[in-house]
């Protein structure tokens, strides 16, 4: 398993697609993804367009469907949750397919969403996730960073540190970073692995959102390592279910 590390989508290799990618939002849509998840929801569509999300929510009955929106980290006008994933309550979410678009993630996955397999990542859902591609074994990972606007985050390269050191560790003879970015993010995580709280406050992006308010609970679930077997993975172009 080759694994490579993009910091944001515009990184990508164009006119290419890897055997498998996973997407990284840390702060916060790929955190609030696997908690929607986990707590229920059908689905997780995810839209960059705002237009084309509206058009597809309209489809859905207004009762089965969630408006999940965000730019800037606050929420959007006129939809039902922001990008939160302590907002994401199992009596809201429950059957229910949830209409999202963010600041930064859903651009990440739209970019690699031809991937013959693509999942995405927080660090609560981490092990699941690598458990499953140690079953997957593919040839070739891309790991993939959504940043802020375009630009290299601390807490998305956390993450995919994180995530290669588990499968690094869990399949020394097969798994090899074939990237500088992958090398320096394992270093990151190697650096702040024993309080990952501390570096998503330290990260610009988490200095945004604690400029914006209260977001103690969100550090504290986005930091939370492990606590999800929850494993979100594209099912059809933008819609992600629980594997």
């Amino acid at each position: 398993m080759q694994l490579a590390y993009f910091h944001v989508a515009a990184d990508v290799p164009e006119g290419d697609s890897s055997d498998a990618a996973v997407v990284i939002d840390v702060l916060r849509a790929t955190t609030t993804i696997a908690w929607a998840l986990n707590n229920g929801a059908e689905a997780v569509e995810t839209f960059a367009d705002l237009d084309i999300l509206r058009q597809k929510a309209a489809q859905w009955p207004e009762s089965s469907r969630l408006l999940l929106g965000e730019r800037g980290g606050k929420r959007l006008d006129g939809f039902d949750l922001g990008n939160s994933p302590v907002a994401v309550l199992p009596e809201l979410v429950t059957g229910k397919r949830l209409f999202m678009s963010t600041t930064n993630g859903t651009r990440s996955l739209e970019r690699v969403r031809e991937a013959r397999r693509l999942y995405t990542l927080a660090l609560p859902n981490r092990r699941a996730v690598a458990e499953q591609l140690l079953r997957d074994q593919p040839a070739q990972l891309w790991i993939v960073g959504s940043g802020w606007e375009g630009a290299y985050s601390l807490e998305d390269s956390l993450a995919a540190g994180a995530l290669a050191d588990l499968l690094l560790d869990a399949d020394p003879n097969s798994a090899r970073v074939v990237n500088d970015e992958l090398t320096a993010a394992v270093a990151l995580w190697k650096q702040w692995k024993h309080d990952p709280e501390g570096c998503l406050r330290k990260a610009s992006h988490g200095q945004r959102l604690i400029g914006l308010g209260d977001h103690d609970a969100d550090f504290s679930c986005c930091a939370e390592l492990d606590q999800l077997s929850v494993v979100p993975v594209q099912v059809e172009p933008g819609v992600f279910c629980a594997y």
